[in-house]
């Protein structure tokens, strides 16, 4: 039914998600971002904020202390360049940091993928209707949802730390002014301590929402899969020219050792193995050449071009392909059931014609297409 109805109901495949990422759409979080920013904002507080508040008291002490020679030499331009020496450096690095850690943080959930497409001014985001569905639809339904939980959740963090505090904040006027300074200086500190591990707490569980609705829009239908892997894999035409390049490179490779083969086993197209036998150079057969898929497609077609004959022998082909290197003698298992196949070969040459012998491999070396242990009962013989 989903393939006839066309639903999506397919995880989405890396192309997609590539081509996805191309077009702008990449994984946000709002939440993650705001808290990412707070949280390096209080940090730079902590850390550097007596760099900032002697900045407020130089420059408080510069509007508030003058004398007769300050009067006649009135230059009010000379006070604000001293005001922004003492106060913009330190606020341009805290608008640097959480500028620097937005970006971070939007880099690292889009997996490093920067979508310059995303500044260019959309005007369909201009659209009142479209801004209306979203207000009013399922999605604004979900932000105002999660807008009501984070009121709450920093609400009651506030009141948490207010509860703890308030005594003190009420008779804050019946102490010495550095006391109270310092007192209002943590109280605040801690304030925006808490409200940053809130926004913190909010963004660890919007982050998932993000992924799974995300997910959930890049799903794809079994046509979406088929039209890509069609895409990716090529049409049954560019597959086939692909085989016979693959062919035609196996075949320089592999042309003259079969060549000087004297028959090829196969099974009966995936393993092919070419060998030859010369007792003044070796005491049994040797492999000249072996191959599976592609590499045994070309090893059948170059003994036909020179006449070497081939046997389909799936057992014994399968067995001397795992047992034996090329340019090595079989194992002593495989003797008997070679020499029959040998004997053969020799009979046909002589323009004999017997029958095909049925040759049985030991068990010990019977093997499946995966090179697995196997077990027949023995190998009926195909001849072409």
């Amino acid at each position: 039914m989903a393939e006839d109805s066309g639903e999506k109901t397919f995880a989405p495949t890396a192309k997609r998600k590539r081509e996805a990422v191309e077009g702008g759409d990449v994984l946000r979080s709002r939440e993650m971002t705001v808290a990412t920013g707070t949280a390096v904002g209080v940090t730079w507080l902590v850390l550097a904020g007596p760099w900032l508040m002697r900045g407020l008291m130089r420059v408080m002490r510069l509007a508030f202390s003058w004398d007769a020679a300050s009067l006649d030499r009135f230059e009010p331009g000379t006070m604000l360049r001293e005001a922004f020496g003492a106060v913009l450096p330190p606020v341009m690095l805290l608008g640097v940091l959480v500028l620097a850690a937005s970006l971070f943080v939007q880099l690292g959930l889009g997996g490093g993928a920067f979508v310059a497409g995303n500044l260019v001014p959309k005007p369909s985001r201009l659209s009142p209707a479209r801004g209306l569905s979203r207000m009013f639809g399922v999605q604004g339904l979900i932000e105002i949802a999660k807008g009501l939980a984070k009121l709450a959740l920093l609400g009651t963090l506030s009141w948490v730390w207010l509860r703890s505090r308030l005594v003190t904040l009420v008779g804050l006027g019946a102490g010495q002014l550095h006391v109270q300074l310092l007192f209002a200086w943590n109280a605040v500190t801690m304030l925006l301590v808490y409200l940053a591990v809130g926004l913190m707490l909010i963004a660890l569980s919007d982050f998932p929402i993000q992924w799974v609705r995300r997910q959930r829009r890049l799903r794809m239908s079994r046509q979406e899969v088929r039209d890509e892997n069609k895409q990716t894999d090529g049409s049954p035409e560019n597959k086939a020219a692909i085989r016979r390049r693959q062919r035609a490179i196996a075949k320089g490779s592999v042309r003259k050792a079969v060549q000087d083969a004297q028959f090829v086993i196969t099974n009966p197209t995936h393993f092919a193995v070419a060998l030859s036998y010369d007792p003044d150079r070796a005491p049994a057969p040797v492999v000249t050449a072996k191959g599976r898929g592609e590499t045994a497609l070309a090893i059948r077609e170059l003994a036909g071009e020179y006449g070497v004959a081939l046997l389909e022998y799936p057992a014994l082909a399968r067995s001397v392909y795992y047992t034996t290197r090329e340019n090595q003698v079989i194992r002593e298992e495989l003797y008997v059931a070679v020499a029959a196949v040998l004997a053969f070969v020799l009979s046909l040459r002589r323009g004999e014609s017997p029958p095909a012998p049925r040759v049985e491999v030991p068990l010990s070396v019977r093997f499946d297409a995966d090179g697995n242990p196997e077990i027949v009962v023995d190998d009926a013989p195909q001849v072409t």
